[in-house]
């Protein structure tokens, strides 16, 4: 990789890694699927005028909306509203070991001791967390996340069958699809909409804004280049540096706890993440994944 295109895919990790601490901002003034809602929104303002219609691919797109947008975001932003971000960010790495097992079933791919080897050592750190959550963090809220992970892995799935739609029309679309579902459960299930809006400042309008232009517009569509430039062996390691800065993030930033139970369970989950990719990294290719 060129000296530039690994700066690119550093800062990317970062940004990716800082985003859990930034929803964390947003979530202490604004009910969790409502922030996801006005995140969606905003991608879809500022993408689908841009980018052609997916015709074709509408109908699958709709179903990865639901997957994807509706079930998934609201699963893991109202486990994120009550814990921690580090804990958070290396919890959601279970999508890895999942994904894979997944593939595995449906493909008939023999996962191979490496890979099996890893999905231990990732349950096994997560079960540590779980068994150890730190100040801020519930039990319940972390099996959110875990579920949450569960529901990309299903959603990487239907990424995979859309490899051939443009990256960016893909999140527009996508976003457009799930902005009204989204608003419908918030409407169903939580309270006070309008005087969360009239008074949020401009720290939820930042969470907003950073998480729909820097980490789903800007990083991704740096993170597409890299994979089209670059082979996914050279790229997505980086993936592994994204919960390291969510832990440093939390840590430094929201001061979080630095419990020897979240190192332990981060090591371990974050090597087995590691095994996986390692072996067969085609198996996360992430095109609209983001925390």
């Amino acid at each position: 990789m060129k000296p530039i295109d690994l700066i690119v895919a550093l800062l990317i990790a970062i940004f990716w890694g800082l985003n859990f601490v930034v929803a964390k901002i947003g979530l202490a003034q604004m009910p969790p699927v409502l922030l996801v809602t006005l995140r969606f929104a905003l991608v879809a303002v500022l993408l689908v005028p841009l980018v052609r219609v997916p015709r074709d691919r509408l109908k699958e797109i709709a179903l990865l909306s639901v997957t994807l947008g509706l079930v998934h975001f609201s699963l893991m932003f109202n486990g994120l509203a009550h814990v921690d971000a580090a804990v958070a960010a290396i919890t959601i790495q279970i999508q890895v070991p999942f994904a894979a097992l997944l593939s595995g079933i449906l493909y008939r791919d023999p996962p191979g001791w490496r890979r099996l080897l890893g999905m231990a050592l990732a349950i096994a750190g997560v079960g540590i967390l779980a068994g150890g959550p730190e100040t801020g963090s519930a039990l319940w809220a972390i099996g959110l996340i875990v579920a949450a992970a569960l529901v990309w892995a299903v959603a990487n799935l239907q990424m995979k069958r859309l490899s051939g739609v443009d990256g960016f029309a893909l999140n527009g679309w996508m976003a457009l699809m799930a902005a009204p579902q989204l608003l419908l459960v918030s409407l169903v299930t939580e309270q006070d909409h309008w005087q969360a809006i009239a008074a949020a400042d401009w720290r939820v309008w930042g969470t907003v804004a950073y998480q729909a232009v820097v980490v789903v517009i800007l990083c991704y569509g740096a993170w597409y280049r890299l994979l089209r430039d670059s082979s996914v062996n050279q790229v997505m390691p980086f993936t592994l540096l994204v919960p390291l800065f969510g832990v440093l993030s939390g840590v430094l930033l929201l001061g979080e706890p630095l419990s020897w139970s979240l190192l332990v369970g981060g090591l371990a989950t974050i090597a087995g993440v590691a095994l996986i990719l390692f072996r067969r990294p085609r198996l996360v290719e992430p095109k609209t994944r983001a925390p």
